[in-house]
C-alpha cells in the first residue's frame, strides 16, 4: 500500500515540491539559463499549465510550462522513476506544444523555438552523461541541420563526464539526486542556496500544505482507479467525499464560503466536475474569482 507522505519530507525531485518551486519565475529562469546555457531576460510561467491536474491523461502528473522573451517555449519535467519510451513522451509533449501554438493563429514559418526538458534521477541512456541534446540533423550529412526550432534535452543525475558540462549544471543536479538530509547541506553554489530558501518557505506554508494533501487524494484515486472492476464502485464513492471535504477545506483560505456554494459543492457526485473546480480554485486569487470561473 502506498504510504502517504507529509509536505515536509519532500526534496526539489518530488514532482509537487518540483513544480511549486518552478512556478516562482526567478527560479524557472535561473533553471533554464543553466540547463540551456544562454542568458534569459526574463520567463512567464503559465499557471493554467503548471500545477495543475490534467485528468484527460493517463496519471496525475505536474509539469512546469514557461516562456521567454523572445517567445520560445519550455516544457520541463521531473522523473524520478524510469518509464517506458522516454523518447517519444517527449515528442508527444512537443507536438501537444506545436499544436496549441497552431491553434492560436501561428503561421508556420512563425513558430518559436521549444524545447522540452526531462530531469531524470537515473541515467536514460546508460552513457554516463549529464546532459544528453537532441536536435534534427540530416543522416547523411552530419553539418545539415533541419533547423525546425525543436530542442528536447535529457538531463542525468548519475552522469560522470564533469569536465563537459558546466560546474553549475553538475550541481543543481547533485542537489537533485540528494535524499532530504543531503538537500540541507551546504552546496557553496547562490542558485541552489536560493532554491533550498524557497523549499523552506514552501514546506511553512499551510497554504501548499492543504495543495499537497489534495495532490495526494489525487494519487489516492488514480490507484483506486487501477484496483479491481469490483471494488471500484465503493471506491469512486469514497474518493468523491474525499474530494469534496478538501476543496471545501481549500477554499476556507479565501473566507467563509458561502451555503450556496458549498451545497453545490456536496450535492455534486461527477469526480470530474470536482477535480475541475479544485484546478480552478488553485488558480483563483479570491472566493469571488473561484465562483465567477465555476
Amino acid at each position: 500500500m502506498r504510504r502517504k507522505h507529509r509536505l515536509k519530507e519532500l526534496t526539489i525531485k518530488d514532482n509537487f515540491m518540483f513544480g511549486a518551486v518552478m512556478m516562482d519565475e526567478e527560479n524557472c529562469k535561473g533553471l533554464l539559463e543553466r540547463v540551456l546555457e544562454i542568458p534569459i531576460e526574463r520567463v512567464e510561467v503559465s499557471r493554467e499549465k503548471s500545477i495543475v491536474y490534467h485528468p484527460e491523461y493517463k496519471g496525475v502528473r505536474l509539469d512546469v510550462y514557461a516562456k521567454d522573451e523572445h517567445q520560445s517555449h519550455y516544457n520541463v519535467e521531473m522523473h524520478v522513476e524510469r518509464k517506458a519510451a522516454l523518447g517519444k513522451r517527449s515528442r508527444y509533449y512537443q507536438s501537444q506544444m506545436d499544436m496549441e501554438l497552431l491553434l492560436s493563429g501561428e503561421d508556420y514559418s512563425e513558430l518559436p523555438n521549444t524545447y522540452v526538458i526531462f530531469i531524470c534521477d537515473f541515467d536514460p541512456f546508460g552513457e554516463e552523461k549529464y546532459r544528453y541534446v537532441f536536435e534534427m540533423q540530416c543522416k547523411e550529412s552530419k553539418q545539415t541541420n533541419l533547423e525546425d526550432g525543436r530542442t528536447i534535452l535529457f538531463l542525468n543525475t548519475h552522469g560522470k563526464n564533469e569536465s563537459e558540462v558546466p560546474k553549475e549544471l553538475v550541481t543543481f543536479l547533485r542537489y537533485v539526486k540528494a535524499d532530504l538530509a543531503e538537500s540541507e547541506e551546504a552546496f557553496d553554489d547562490p542558485y541552489v542556496e536560493q532554491l533550498q530558501k524557497f523549499i523552506r518557505k514552501v514546506k511553512r506554508s499551510r497554504e501548499m500544505e492543504e495543495r499537497f494533501m489534495i495532490f495526494e487524494e489525487m494519487l489516492k484515486e488514480e490507484h483506486a482507479q487501477g484496483l479491481e472492476e469490483g471494488r471500484r464502485e465503493g471506491l469512486v464513492e469514497g474518493c468523491v467525499s474525499t474530494l469534496k471535504e478538501t476543496l471545501l477545506l481549500f477554499l476556507k483560505n479565501f473566507g467563509e464560503v458561502p451555503n450556496e456554494i458549498s451545497e453545490q459543492i456536496q450535492l455534486q457526485q461527477e469526480t470530474e466536475v470536482l477535480k475541475h473546480w479544485m484546478k480552478i480554485a488553485f488558480q483563483s486569487e479570491t472566493l469571488d474569482e473561484f465562483i465567477q470561473k465555476m
